[in-house]
């Protein structure tokens, strides 16, 4: 992790500063490594290990906070342990610990064993900016909490960065959610992770979700989400991408369009290519349409590359995809309150009663896509390759980066669009 002095000012010190909180500080979470944050960390840092620490955050202190970042941490149980005292001890509860640890007897707890111990709160922040180090650090946080959560990858981007999916459920048939194609969209990220928490809390739990079993969902169907599929975009975005060859292009790109703004801007991968204008389906119309508005080489938004898949986040998705037996799918993207739902004239069999349930959830608008954007995005190239239900869903209104202040108005929006994702299906 990135080393952060005093003064400085960045989306990681809101991340230190969200750590802090969830430790029992408070402090504002405004990205500035000030005064208040060093004076909480300090008091973190000593009541941690007893010792005095200045206020540069290094490995060592990273160390000390993630925990509270990926929500849980390790013990080691010792004679005369009990689950009821450890979890008096983490200021969490038994239940929570015996689902992370479903093997565990607690009545034979054996010394010299570890626990995974989860805090109470909530792992899917609302009120932070997302990159891909929050990304995977709540991923792991929830595989760790809900044992029977599946996480893996689906393939890197362009920097080489895992693309982490996760799965829930284990039910014959397939339903695929992803967010993040575009850089300046990261909003969408937090509405799939907060569902996935959602969803598995109430699972481990034995309740309904919002309108079902979690039972019934779980056994199925098997839900694939992948939060951030343009990481290194996000990253760029909010400025947390490491200092290199990679940003050095992008800026240099950006130079280009003077009128975009860098980076809150970019939309595109690092590699200056728009990943939900690459797909084989109409790629040639995207081509000739967007080389009509100027853009012919990389660029912050756009550009649909030198042919289809040639982006590694979009071939990802694309072969994933394949192999797989998605029953339908949702694309998550920024902004305008709004659900497309068609390409061309397919219209794949309860395709637009499922639309207009979501429309009807959610209060968005149900349309087809505009003509100037309707080629080459994922949705397009699955409803044309497998003529099934297939959505892009636009969350929010405004200009994207949209901010976090909207977060909980879309994720109310959406929730039933996610559930209904799987309940659909089977009306």
């Amino acid at each position: 992790m990135k080393v952060l002095n005093p003064g400085e000012r960045s989306v990681l010190v809101q991340y230190v500063q969200l750590a802090l909180n969830r430790a029992g500080y408070d402090i504002r979470k405004d990205g500035i490594l000030g005064e208040n944050t060093c004076r909480a960390l300090r008091q973190f840092l000593r009541k941690k290990s007893g010792e005095e620490f200045n206020c540069k955050i290094d490995d060592v202190v990273w160390g000390k906070l993630f925990p509270y970042l990926k929500g849980y941490t390790m013990h080691e149980i010792k004679s005369g342990d009990t689950l009821w005292g450890i979890a008096a001890n983490y200021d969490t509860s038994v239940s929570v610990i015996m689902t992370a640890n479903p093997t565990v007897n607690p009545l034979a707890l054996r010394t010299g064993s570890i626990l995974a111990i989860p805090f109470s709160f909530s792992l899917v922040a609302e009120d932070v900016a997302y990159t891909s180090y929050l990304n995977d650090w709540i991923l792991e946080g929830l595989t760790v909490r809900y044992p029977f959560l599946v996480q893996g990858n689906i393939g890197k981007s362009a920097m080489g960065k895992e693309i982490p999916y996760l799965r829930i459920g284990t039910g014959e048939r397939e339903v695929f959610y992803s967010g993040a194609y575009h850089a300046n969209e990261w909003i969408t990220t937090p509405v799939l992770l907060k569902f996935a928490e959602e969803y598995a809390h109430a699972f481990a739990a034995g309740r309904m979700l919002y309108t079902v079993q979690t039972a019934w969902l779980f056994y199925g169907f098997s839900l694939y989400l992948v939060p951030m599929v343009n990481p290194d975009g996000v990253d760029l975005v909010n400025g947390v991408l490491e200092e290199g060859a990679s940003l050095e292009e992008a800026e240099r790109i950006a130079a280009d369009y003077p009128r975009i703004p860098f980076p809150n801007g970019w939309k595109a991968n690092i590699e200056g290519i728009d990943l939900n204008l690459q797909f084989p389906a109409g790629w040639e119309n995207a081509r000739n349409i967007k080389f009509a508005m100027g853009f012919t080489t990389p660029a912050p938004r756009d550009y649909v590359g030198e042919a289809p898949l040639v982006a590694p986040e979009s071939r990802s998705v694309y072969e994933f995809t394949r192999a797989h037996n998605f029953s339908l799918i949702l694309a998550y993207h920024a902004q305008g309150e709004v659900i497309y739902w068609r390409y061309l004239d397919y219209e794949p069999a309860d395709s637009r009663r499922i639309a207009e349930y979501f429309g009807e959830v959610s209060g968005y608008r149900v349309e087809e896509t505009p003509s100037a954007s309707g080629y080459a995005g994922f949705k397009d190239w699955f409803i044309q390759e497998y003529n099934r239900p297939g959505y892009t869903i636009e969350v929010g209104m405004g200009v994207s980066p949209l901010p976090m202040s909207q977060f909980a108005g879309i994720y109310e929006d959406n929730r039933l669009i996610l559930e209904g994702g799987m309940t659909e299906l089977v009306r």
